[in-house]
């Protein structure tokens, strides 16, 4: 039914594991097949493809269903639907923004304090020029291949480029000015597609797999028993995402269960014992679906 197209680069890694926990794994031949398949009777076809193109081939009808990055999205103006954002991203749950950089020992604290004639270095291109356009800098952009951050000083004054942790241009010896977007992973569909009810089902019934496993991460269930006299004391220590599932047991006392931030879990656990929970178990989770 759905013609599926998914990242490659950066975010593939990450994007496969996600489908692997969303029990939509992707079988290919080997790591460098662009061609996949999912055994799912939603899912017809599996390309991987640079998320740079994603969004045009999704809005022109080659695939009914894409994941990108927001940023390709808004670089190409690419007519999709999206259907939400997926909140990860190459190494970290957090987005990525796209950034102005100059020299680390530059005076510009903004876009706005660049000279005309610019010289800038990007990957995004017409972002780029609308950006200064936007801020009354009249910029000569030029397309970056790579290693864009090497360019300042000698080949640009300043350059253009997407960072998740800044680490990399900090280590350039370049400092952050001005950002242009923040962008998740978002998935996006063909709009004649997602006007076909049948497949409009089919790409939400995958999206609440998707985002079941998201909502899950960096959360654990915990269950636990308490008698009546410390089930107060047990509640008030207990966070959980809505309320504790409590039911009686058949000799007395409650069996309690709480999804909790597996952050905090190091300080829950202590606190309940000490309040009076007794049995606590901790299991992993695999889909959260509200």
């Amino acid at each position: 039914m759905l013609k599926l197209v998914l990242p490659k680069g950066s975010l593939e890694r990450a994007t496969l594991e996600l489908f692997e926990a969303a029990d939509l794994p992707v079988h290919r031949s080997s790591s460098v097949d662009y061609q996949a398949n999912i055994d799912d009777p939603r899912i017809d076809s599996v390309r991987i493809l640079r998320p740079q193109e994603i969004p045009t081939y999704v809005s022109e009808g080659l695939f009914d269903l894409g994941i990108t990055g927001r940023d390709w999205v808004e670089e190409t103006g690419s007519v999709v639907e999206s259907l939400g954002e997926l909140k990860y991203s190459k190494n970290t749950g957090n987005p990525i923004r796209m950034v102005v950089a100059v020299a680390g020992d530059s005076p510009a604290e903004s876009v706005k304090d660049l000279p005309n004639g610019v010289r800038v270095q990007t990957e995004y291109l017409e972002s780029t020029r609308r950006f200064f356009e936007q801020n009354g800098v009249d910029a000569n952009v030029r397309l970056s291949y790579g290693a864009t951050e090497a360019k300042i000083p000698d080949i640009a004054d300043c350059v253009v480029e997407i960072t998740e942790t800044g680490r990399a241009l900090r280590a350039a010896g370049l400092k952050v000015i001005d950002t242009i977007l923040t962008s998740y992973t978002e998935v996006v569909a063909n709009p004649v597609s997602f006007a076909d009810p049948e497949k409009q089902k089919a790409m939400k019934q995958v999206m609440t797999l998707l985002n079941g496993v998201l909502d899950a991460r960096g959360r654990v269930l915990l269950k636990l028993n308490v008698s009546e006299q410390k089930k107060a004391a047990v509640l008030a220590v207990l966070p959980s995402m809505k309320s504790p599932t409590v039911s009686p047991l058949s000799d007395g006392g409650f069996a309690v269960e709480s999804v909790v931030e597996k952050r905090t879990i190091n300080l829950v656990i202590p606190a309940l014992r000490e309040a009076g929970a007794t049995d606590l178990l901790e299991l992993p989770i695999s889909k959260i679906v509200p």
